[in-house]
């Protein structure tokens, strides 16, 4: 055995000790999961909630804060959200309800927020996702509110105002679509389907590289692939792991018009979510049609130091030329400061709607 081999040996030895090591400790913090769900189930208690996301934030924060190893800290997060995400499925399994089929953008944020070992489930609108959650058939939704090219997606704000659902996580994705095909070269395509969204993403690259082909928008990116599958003179826009998925060609990479891409997903479900220490508040507010109204609301947080993330307004469905604005102000409903400016806003408000509080995402 050359030296070369002797020290592979060795350091492929320590390897497999501390391997073994992990594997011990993981097994003890599944253990430790399930003592958690012995006790919320204790007296038959139907109503115990398991996923708490405020108290992975806290997890994923102190883990990126105390990392000193060669891994990057998001790298290190990722691996225990998959192992949090192990754990959780011991206690209950999560029921999670997105824009499908599988292999979309909302996916692949269903997977970020909450790791590999939650269960799926892919329906045809948003519109879905919110109601099968509303009906129970899901535990939480995720659906896209905001892209940072193509602005706010409209059909999550209409139902954002009607739902009786809260708002309990956000999760951002870089997006980075892909032109997908049975085809081997972009000549013999004469249609582009793809969410309308990813057109719009994509409008300035498909006039430059394809200016003869038909746009189809349809209900999402994953559904275009399908479509794809089935006619090689249809292109796709949708993602890499949908290329995987439906196998196909990606005849060209990164199309997006903006390099720095993405959408921003919330989490929806039935239950408040607590304060991790570091949040975010949603809602939406409308007020009567007088000189300095919006400024109005807008110094109840401004002259309490709270600042404020977002403002996005929109036209009424109830009476024309009325706005209703979606603000995002960082801090918890729960805290002083905030309770007191919430409270402020409602009292001048026309409609007052609090969406949620949640954590500001650690990945």
């Amino acid at each position: 055995m050359t030296t070369e081999q002797m020290q592979l040996t060795e350091i492929r030895n320590q390897i497999d000790t501390i391997d073994a090591q992990i594997q011990d400790l993981i097994g003890q913090r599944a253990a430790c999961a399930q003592k958690v769900a012995d006790i919320k189930t204790q007296g038959d208690n139907v109503d115990a909630v398991f996923y708490r996301p405020e108290r992975e934030a806290q997890v994923l924060r102190a883990v990126k804060a105390r990392n000193t190893s060669l891994l990057p800290d998001e790298e290190m997060a990722k691996l225990f959200r998959e192992i949090m995400s192990a754990c959780l499925a011991l206690e209950q399994p999560t029921t999670v309800a997105y824009l499908g089929p599988e292999g979309s953008y909302s996916h692949a944020s269903v997977i970020k927020q909450f790791g590999s070992s939650v269960h799926s489930i892919a329906v045809s609108t948003i519109e879905e996702v919110f109601e099968a959650v509303e009906k129970g058939d899901a535990s939480y939704g995720m659906v896209p509110v905001e892209n940072s090219s193509e602005g706010v997606v409209k059909s999550t704000q209409n139902a954002l105002v009607t739902t009786d659902l809260k708002v309990s996580g956000e999760v951002a994705l870089e997006i980075h679509h892909c032109l997908l095909s049975k085809s081997k070269t972009v000549e013999n395509i004469h249609k582009i389907v793809a969410h309308q969204q990813a057109l719009g993403q994509c409008e300035q690259w498909i006039k430059n590289n394809l200016p003869w082909a038909e746009i189809e928008a349809v209900a999402s990116n994953a559904l275009a692939a399908k479509m794809a599958k089935t006619d090689s003179a249809v292109a796709a826009i949708a993602s890499e792991q949908a290329a995987q998925l439906y196998q196909l060609n990606i005849l060209e990479s990164h199309i997006e018009d903006q390099s720095d891409n993405s959408t921003k997903f919330w989490v929806v479900g039935r239950d408040a979510t607590q304060s991790s220490g570091e949040d975010k508040t949603a809602m939406i507010v409308s007020m009567k049609n007088q000189s300095g109204a919006l400024l109005d609301i807008l110094s109840c947080f401004s002259s309490r130091g709270i600042n404020m993330t977002r403002i996005i307004s929109r036209p009424s469905l109830d009476t024309t030329w009325d706005y209703q604005f979606f603000i995002d102000v960082m801090g918890h409903q729960e805290d002083e400061n905030l309770k007191q400016a919430l409270a402020e806003v409602k009292s001048k408000s026309a409609f007052f709607k609090l969406l949620g509080s949640f954590p500001v995402s650690p990945l």
